[in-house]
């Protein structure tokens, strides 16, 4: 494959024509370039993130009226407040004024937001309430001045943002999933745990160690030896088929063995990802623990264990991974070229009692082990991409079959077409029953 060698003269001219050599080979991994152009980062900002949906939260954050909580990616922060009408919305911070930061706290409740500077007072709703003095001009008008917004989509609990208003609607997207993610009733359910763990790394490694098991192997013994997505399809087939054809009858959840593949440029809309698949676990465990035994209460209307796992896609940047006793969502942020902050939040149902229910540090375990690694091999990969002798190799045909198409939505949005390609039949991993759109 062609090299492109990015200088001090970086530009987006240069950057188009590192898309246009990336495309030449669509099964090679992405090229230096791509992880280390700020030119190629500020676009990723204006074309990727800044239009998909992105998840900010849970409802259990912002239960009452005024309660509120920051979500902040590059440098942006967003105040997602509840308001006295019980709306959730997603308030930019920085003031219409002169664009302080108006929350300082992470979380809290307030009956007002405040600016630090100039003292102007907003509601919970965002608009302006009171700023000081400024009837001294006649032609000023507070309506005009509320804190600016992003959109909103809540379902299943969860909070999601875009700041693109004009923004494919999630909500239609994320009803695709009602069957399978609606049965754990993440609405009511209980945050037992949630940790950050920053790495030095751009996010697009982060994200593809995540979208691909070629490594699981050799990198995550104690989640591989429950996990059967660490082996080829051929070698695990007979174990998914014999999973799918009990899910229903042992979980009590109808279609919950059914799969949907809206990913990427397949999306309904563009940022708007959508997608679930479940896979087995090697028999004689039933979910994500140290042993495969059992760590919490069943989720929601779950009945009982399958043996098996739902993987969930949500947006580009969130992914969950649900057993039927607790669930796990990962989120991925990016703070510039070299640092990517993952946050795993660890969900269990929500009567649950910790220390009766629920032991947290078991509960826990698998996969902050299995984080720990994996920000191991990441740094690694980081440290290694940045040799100036380093150039990608091809990507495997079915372990990185994601994040080949992660690449091909990833340079198309970069080049700024946001299109969307109707969804491709998909034969690996999947059961005889997907949904409609797969024959």
């Amino acid at each position: 494959m062609n090299t492109f060698v990015a200088d001090s003269e970086d530009n987006h001219a240069r950057m188009g024509e590192a898309v246009a050599v990336q495309m030449r080979d669509r099964d090679a991994g992405l090229m230096q370039y791509f992880y280390r152009s700020s030119v190629v980062y500020q676009q990723e900002l204006d074309n990727l993130f800044f239009k998909s949906w992105l998840w900010a939260g849970h409802v259990s954050q912002v239960p009452n009226p005024g309660d509120y909580f920051l979500y902040e990616i590059g440098e942006e922060s967003v105040i997602v407040a509840r308001g006295n009408d019980g709306e959730i919305r997603a308030l930019i911070n920085s003031c219409r004024h002169r664009g302080s930061r108006v929350c300082e706290e992470r979380q809290g409740s307030c009956k007002t937001f405040v600016c630090p500077y100039h003292g102007w007072v907003y509601g919970t709703d965002g608009s302006l309430r009171a700023a000081r003095h400024m009837d001294a001009m006649p032609e000023f008008r507070k309506e005009d001045h509320g804190l600016k917004q992003a959109r909103v989509a809540v379902r299943f609990g969860l909070i999601f943002i875009n700041f693109d208003p004009d923004a494919y609607d999630y909500n239609v997207a994320l009803a695709q999933l009602d069957a399978q993610l609606g049965p754990y009733r993440l609405e009511n359910a209980k945050i037992a745990h949630r940790e950050t763990y920053s790495v030095d790394a751009n996010w697009k490694i982060a994200l593809g160690n995540y979208l691909e098991c070629y490594h699981c192997d050799t990198a995550h013994r104690a989640y591989s030896k429950l996990h059967t997505f660490k082996e080829r399809e051929a070698v695990v087939a007979p174990i998914n088929r014999a999973m799918w054809e009990r899910a229903e009858r042992e979980t009590g959840v109808h279609d919950i063995e059914k799969a949907l593949y809206r990913m990427f440029r397949e999306a309904p809309g563009f940022g708007s990802c959508v997608y679930t698949s479940r896979y087995a676990l090697f028999d004689g465990y039933v979910t994500g623990s140290r042993d495969g035994t059992p760590v919490a209460p069943l989720m929601g209307e779950f009945k009982g264990y399958d043996g098996g796992a739902g993987d969930y896609q949500l947006g580009p940047l969130t992914y969950m991974l649900n057993y039927p006793d607790h669930c796990i969502l990962f989120r991925y942020v990016p703070f510039g070229k070299d640092k990517t902050d993952m946050e795993i939040v660890w969900f269990v149902n929500g009567d649950a009692v910790e220390g009766v229910d629920y032991d947290r540090e078991k509960l826990v375990w698998l996969w902050h082990v299995t984080t720990l690694e994996d920000k191991r091999i990441m740094t690694l990969n980081a440290a290694g991409v940045n040799s100036r002798f380093f150039e990608p190799g091809p990507q495997h045909p079915e372990f990185e079959d994601t994040p080949k198409r992660f690449v091909d939505w990833y340079l198309h949005a970069l080049s700024g077409d946001f299109t969307v390609v109707p969804p491709t039949v998909r034969a690996h991993r999947t059961s005889s029953c997907e949904m409609s759109e797969h024959p």
